[in-house]
């Protein structure tokens, strides 16, 4: 990989992520700008995937400038998506209705964007409707600490309505004047870098990815790597799905013909060659079977045993959910640790990844196991299997990991007694009279001798009688007569505690 140059350096597009609760208007915002209509092809109009779209906008200096929006869902249900979103934008539209106020989710958004520090502008939409009241919005926003400008502090907002468009170009013009701050540059002469923001199958193309360049340039011919996958760029498109010869930032773009599905928002890398993105793609493999074999056996001073998980799904919203059951599950003396994830089938670089440590277990959930990885599987002898329905899943770890965590032995109290009286003793046998003070005694149960409290010694039951007759066991309260294997010897005023060896 090539290192940037200062000298290199030119301004570079923003990406922008539009974000805020569901039904607040982001993708009619988009559809605006964008003149098409989107929300009319969303299921139930409610957008549920995260899509790259470029504009250009005329700013107030008359010069063209592209923007590259990202559009993420508002409902609770897709915060990891949200979440992806802000880590590759470099500004965030908040998007908050003029009728509803402060939401759960526009505060979920906003902990997103401030998390990853993200630079961002506050959008008051729906200013059209007859319920609309724009001064309860900010008091909203001030309740909740969002001190925006000429109300005690410097985040940007604007009053617009995605409907009609009105004050639409203004946020446009914000947009590009918070970019112009930050200082958006990068050197268009290394090979292109970003993140990959959605991932597909398609049934002519193959493996498909939707990736947003943040530097560099990419041209047909080359390969891209993203963790343990890769593609050549010979399919290659734009948005709208005009092909490519050529990329740069902060361009969105689609690949096709990848060998596996990558992860989405995760970084991908160029290469000039095969043989280089396979060499990258083999060297993060060893990275992640290394960090395995350091994660597991090792106990904390509660005693806890960890399990490292990898999970391979058909989507990232079936991980995420996934990832949600498991935090669920309790566990005695271990914990569950998540590893690595990603879409598609299982894979034997999944499997030699799990070898790496015995306690591994590899889930698959919507997808299935390649013939390879299963002959590796049952050859290393690791722990992997496939589920449609999540509950089967949950099932299935729960009792893996009780399989695989770790067995305690601890002595478990069954009884105590009182010796009384001493009749005789041999070598190794002692016999001697008592009383059982709480619980049971029972032929072969092996005892501790307490004197004042303190342990001396252990031994075991050899013999028991009650009223001169031999028994197997006495209970509480019953005085007894026993033959007591031990070499510490035992006086009359001793205690004896009854134990059992339990696995916990």
């Amino acid at each position: 990989m090539e290192t940037k140059s200062e000298q290199n350096l030119i301004e570079r597009p923003p990406v922008v992520v539009i974000m805020g609760h569901i039904d607040h208007g982001k993708s009619t915002l988009l559809d605006f700008i964008r003149k098409s209509n989107i929300v009319a092809k969303e299921a139930g109009g409610i957008t549920q995937h995260l899509g790259a779209y470029e504009i250009e906008h005329k700013n107030s200096d008359g010069a063209i400038k592209k923007i590259t929006f990202l559009d993420t869902p508002g409902h609770a249900a897709f915060v990891g998506v949200r979440s992806r979103g802000a880590k590759v934008a470099d500004i965030a539209v908040l998007i908050v209705s003029a009728e509803d106020g402060v939401m759960p989710q526009t505060l979920e958004a906003l902990e997103c964007i401030k998390k990853d520090n993200v630079p961002y502008i506050i959008a008051i939409n729906k200013i059209d409707s007859p319920r609309a009241s724009v001064d309860k919005v900010k008091s909203d926003l001030i309740e909740n600490n969002i001190y925006i400008e000429g109300y005690g502090g410097d985040i940007p907002a604007v009053e617009i309505s995605a409907k009609t468009g009105k004050n639409v170009d203004y946020l446009l013009d914000l947009i590009l004047v918070a970019s112009e701050v930050a200082g958006l540059r990068a050197d268009p002469k290394i090979g292109a870098e970003g993140f990959v923001i959605e991932a597909h199958k398609d049934k002519n193309k193959g493996i498909s990815a939707t990736l947003v360049i943040k530097s560099g340039t990419l041209n047909q011919g080359q390969f891209i790597a993203c963790q343990e996958t890769y593609s050549p760029v010979r399919i290659f498109e734009d948005h709208n799905g005009k092909a490519l010869k050529t990329a740069t930032f902060s361009q969105p773009i689609k690949i096709s013909g990848w060998n596996a599905f990558p992860m989405v928002g995760e970084i991908f890398k160029t290469f000039k060659d095969k043989k280089s993105a396979e060499k990258y793609c083999e060297e993060i493999t060893e990275k992640n079977a290394e960090k395995i074999k350091t994660v597991a056996v090792a106990k904390t001073e509660e005693d806890i045993f960890t399990i490292p998980i990898i999970i391979k799904a058909d989507t990232h919203g079936s991980i995420e959910a996934v990832e949600f059951e498991l935090k669920k599950i309790v566990t005695k003396n271990s914990r569950i640790e998540i590893v690595s994830t990603g879409t598609g089938n299982i894979t034997e670089k999944d499997i030699k990844v799990a070898s790496g440590n015995e306690n591994s277990i590899v889930l698959g959930f919507g997808i299935d196991m390649d013939t390879q990885a299963e002959i590796m599987s049952r050859r290393l002898n690791t722990s992997v299997q496939t589920f449609k329905v999540i509950y089967d899943l949950i099932d299935w770890i729960e009792k893996e990991i009780e399989n695989k965590r770790p067995r305690i032995e601890v002595d478990e109290v069954t009884g105590k007694a009182k010796i009384l009286k001493k009749f005789n003793e041999s070598k190794s046998n002692q016999v001697l009279g008592g009383r059982v003070l709480q619980g049971r005694m029972k032929i072969s149960n092996n005892v501790k001798i307490l004197r004042r409290g303190e342990e001396i010694g252990r031994g075991k039951i050899k013999e028991l009688q009650n009223q001169k007759a031999k028994v197997s066991e006495v209970a509480e309260g019953s005085e007894f007569g026993l033959c007591i294997e031990s070499r510490i010897e035992i006086v009359p005023g001793d205690e004896i505690e009854i134990f059992e060896k339990v696995e916990k």
